[in-house]
């Protein structure tokens, strides 16, 4: 439950309108009653179940992965758990982006708070008071395979439990025991199962999935709306979008998206003057084909990933009024894996076409200057922003290679097919940043094609983002660094979402 100043896990399942206001508002969160209760009870069925049993339980009082038939002596247990995090914390490559790792924390916390993962209700506490005081584990974008759980990424997220491990804090990165000291705040001892508990799961992955994904809605918008004043700027007719095509294929996302369009033309001169062309390129005809598709994978995608960060994907699972602990492998990232590859490959076809669109601008046709230039020879107007736009969809493209087709054998065997769905979550992390450039490359570009049409003018709202956007960055009429430009456009995609967009 999210109230306007805490967020509440209390067992019930958070909606993409919860993760959103996540991602874009900084709150409080705490435990409720029933996950103090859920999580209380589990942890005194394990600590039970040990005394009473002499079976070996996985990864609770025996070793990991190939080591999984060792056993480990009662008074090792605390030892064996803090030894998996440390020996585990093997990330490398760039820092995991703070936004992410906030999302982490909160999904390892909702995991967690099931009661099925036999975790100390102090544990479970110290990761609610990382989040609410900002104290954010550095993690690491590269050494999950993403089948036993995100487990490096995971260890350095929960090194600081153990006063262990670097953490961002107002700022700066510190150690993070000086940081639990000005905050009063003394390292844990973990009990079985909790070294295991927390760094197997699929936070990771689903805490890039949730942003990509976040994000991803914000630019399907913004790409329908781009698309709009293209359409005005190239002169190009309305009848693609008439509702009797999209009746006779009905896709969801293919009618929706020939509807918004239309209402983002409406009333615009431009679009009710008469046309002499019968039809017009692809990139134009063909959007609430190309964007409707990509609409209706983003809505795959994101009930795979609700689903799932609602989910226990821990190991082994403890389920103490059935009397059982399981060992199986809710960890596996193949569900995030295919979806944040499907997500990547739909995203990118939103860059392509929007690409095309801006070639079509600059390519002198429909009474528009070639490169939307007044003097072009002596200015290359916007020749090389399409160059950029074109080597940003071509290293999508790439990106684009399915990483869930991959697996590798790991832990001498034991682990045999893995997901390398955190390797999707970077690749597609990188190709919804690149849209977002390509998008702000084709804004910049269908508005200065846009002003050629004058005196007749588009629609309300075209014509009121395009008054904004002006405000940021002016008419070219003679060459200048364009970078700048560029810089600013994407600015004002961030920065404008909500002024337009409910």
């Amino acid at each position: 439950m999210i109230a306007d100043d805490c967020i509440v896990f209390n067992n019930t399942d958070v909606d993409f309108a919860d993760v959103k206001q996540l991602i874009n508002k900084k709150q409080l969160i705490g435990l409720g009653d029933n996950s103090k209760e859920r999580i209380t009870t589990c942890r005194t069925y394990l600590d039970n179940k040990l005394s009473a049993s002499g079976g070996l339980f996985y990864g609770i009082n025996t070793g990991f992965g190939y080591l999984q038939n060792v056993a480990i002596s009662h008074d090792q247990l605390e030892e064996l758990q803090s030894n998996l995090i440390q020996s585990h914390a093997c990330g490398m490559g760039h820092t995991v982006p703070v936004e992410i790792v906030r999302l982490m924390l909160l999904f390892k916390i909702k995991s967690l708070a099931f009661g099925h993962s036999g975790v100390q209700l102090d544990t479970v506490q110290r990761l609610v008071d990382l989040y609410n005081h900002d104290v954010l584990p550095v993690v690491y974008t590269q050494g999950s395979l993403g089948a036993s759980g995100d487990l490096a990424p995971l260890s350095h997220l929960c090194l600081p439990i153990l006063g262990l491990g670097k953490v961002k804090y107002k700022g700066e990165v510190k150690d993070s025991l000086e940081v639990l000291n000005l905050l009063g705040l003394k390292p844990l001892h973990l009990k079985s199962k909790e070294g295991l508990a927390l760094i197997n799961g699929t936070q990771f992955m689903s805490s890039y999935g949730m942003y990509c994904l976040n994000k991803a809605y914000e630019l399907i918008q913004w790409a329908d709306l781009i698309t709009a004043i293209s359409l005005d700027a190239f002169d190009a007719t309305t009848q693609p979008f008439n509702p009797a095509i999209h009746h006779i294929r009905s896709h969801d996302g293919q009618v929706e998206t020939a509807k918004v369009i239309l209402e983002h033309l409406s009333g615009s001169e431009i679009a009710g003057s008469d046309k002499k062309q019968v039809q017009d390129p692809y990139s134009f005809r063909c959007v609430p084909q190309v964007h409707g598709a990509t609409k209706d994978t983003f809505h795959f995608v994101l009930n795979t990933f609700i689903k799932e960060i609602n989910s226990v994907t821990d190991n082994p699972n403890i389920f103490p009024e059935e009397d059982l602990i399981l060992s199986g492998g809710n960890f596996h990232g193949q569900p995030l894996a295919l979806g944040l590859d499907f997500l990547a490959i739909a995203m990118a076809e939103i860059g392509n076409i929007s690409e095309r669109r801006t070639f079509q601008l600059l390519s002198g046709q429909r009474n528009l200057p070639l490169f939307l230039v007044k003097n072009p020879g002596l200015h290359s107007g916007f020749m090389i922003p399409q160059y950029t736009a074109a080597g940003i969809v071509s290293e999508n493209k790439q990106l684009c290679t399915p990483a869930s087709i991959d697996s590798i054998t790991s832990s001498n065997g034991q682990e045999d097919h893995v997901s390398m769905g955190a390797n999707a979550a970077t690749k597609c992390f990188r190709v919804i940043e690149n849209i977002e450039k390509v998008l702000a490359i084709e804004l910049m570009t269908a508005v200065q094609a846009l002003e050629f049409r004058r005196p007749l003018k588009s629609s309300g709202i075209i014509e009121t983002i395009v008054a904004d956007y002006r405000k940021v960055v002016s008419f070219n009429s003679e060459d200048r660094i364009l970078h700048d430009d560029m810089i600013a456009s994407v600015e004002f995609l961030r920065s404008s979402f909500n002024k337009y967009f409910k």
